[in-house]
């Protein structure tokens, strides 16, 4: 079915959507993840008609059946992406195109109908106008939008669906990582990886993060605020953390990040960091990198910084890693000057405050 034949949406108002008042107070301190707008996007697809039935509609509960095939073989994707104000008061989304290339990649490695990207960014576009009163205009919010597909056939089943529905809901949220924090310290994870050559690494699907959770926990337990992961082969490389990819910085100016090999995410927040930082004359490498060599380039001080990011976090930066044999910070364990110029200019150009010289934005209001 083509994209013109699920174009036009149908609009079905909240018809008791949040006051006014009540809504400029939760935007206030929205927290991350936890308030949510009046809509949602719904679109339904079958083998038999395609993509169907488009809506924005009030957000509300699904009622699915106790046998729905998502609940028992984990065919799911989603994708974050966010929605910020602009100076002038209106508003636009940071390079929607990419998630939906994205999510396509997704379903068809889990073996899900591929959504037409036009369709994803009008799905995007059309809940943002809706919602637009949601999106915050305090330093650092933004409105967070969760586009995700589930598998809505009821059979137990091994098996593709031959149905599924597309939902896209929107949340505003601050900052993930307050501006004050210290940097991250991170727990190398030596039991748990989060993915292996062939697998599902490098879809945006929710069994990924629930591999990550056990890691997560016990880095908590180790005083730590997130676990990073090896390769899953060798127990040599490092990869990426739960939710973020990461970023070495070096005393002679270079960057050098993971590269791409199927088992990380290509992360868009990334993709748009490498090319920030070629733009400002930063020579940027995605090479392989050992947490051997980590350690050994953090004592003698050629590792000057290191960063994560990802959409919901930005840019945070690494203090301190800590394993059960070994402990080591990273120059002073306090971030660096390279981290915040290229968060800054990340974060400028999303918020309309520097030109996007790579068009990035996609203006909605």
């Amino acid at each position: 079915m083509s994209i013109a034949s699920v174009k036009s949406f149908q609009f079905e108002p909240n018809a008791n959507p949040v006051e006014a008042n009540q809504r400029i107070e939760m935007l206030e301190n929205p927290g991350f993840g936890r308030v949510f707008t009046d809509h949602m996007v719904t679109i339904q697809y079958s083998d038999a008609r395609g993509w169907y039935d488009a809506k924005i509609l009030a957000r509300g509960p699904f009622s699915l059946d106790p046998a729905t095939l998502v609940f028992h073989y984990a065919q799911e994707i989603f994708e974050g992406m966010k929605a910020y104000r602009l100076p002038d008061g209106g508003a636009t989304l940071f390079r929607s195109d990419a998630n939906a290339r994205r999510f396509r990649n997704s379903a068809e490695r889990l073996a899900m109908p591929p959504l037409p990207e036009g369709l994803f960014v009008e799905s995007v576009r059309q809940l943002v106008r809706v919602d637009k009163d949601w999106i915050p205009s305090t330093e650092g919010a933004a409105l967070y939008l969760r586009p995700f597909m589930i598998a809505t056939e009821a059979v137990l089943g091994m098996k593709p669906s031959p149905e599924y529905l597309y939902c896209v809901v929107a949340t505003p949220v601050s900052a993930y990582f307050k501006g004050d924090a210290s940097a991250l310290t991170l727990w190398v994870s030596e039991e748990y990886t989060r993915a292996a050559p062939g697998g599902t690494g490098d879809a945006k699907c929710g069994g990924n993060y629930a591999a990550s959770l056990a890691a997560q926990a016990e880095a908590i337990r180790q005083g730590c605020d997130q676990a990073i992961f090896l390769d899953a082969v060798e127990r040599r490389w490092v990869e990426e953390l739960g939710g973020m990819n990461v970023f070495f910085v070096f005393d002679d100016g270079s960057i050098q990040t993971p590269p791409l090999t199927g088992t990380i995410l290509p992360g868009i927040t990334r993709a748009s960091l490498i090319t920030l930082a070629r733009h400002l004359g930063i020579t940027v490498l995605e090479e392989p990198y050992s947490i051997d060599q980590w350690q050994l380039d953090a004592k003698s001080g050629r590792l000057v910084e290191a960063f994560a990011c990802g959409t919901a976090a930005v840019v945070a930066s690494i203090g301190t890693v800590k394993a059960p044999n070994y402990h080591f910070k990273i120059a002073d364990g306090n971030g660096g000057p390279v981290t915040e110029q290229l968060k800054t200019a990340l974060l400028d150009i999303q918020n309309g405050r520097a030109p996007d010289h790579f068009g990035w934005l996609d203006r909605l209001l």
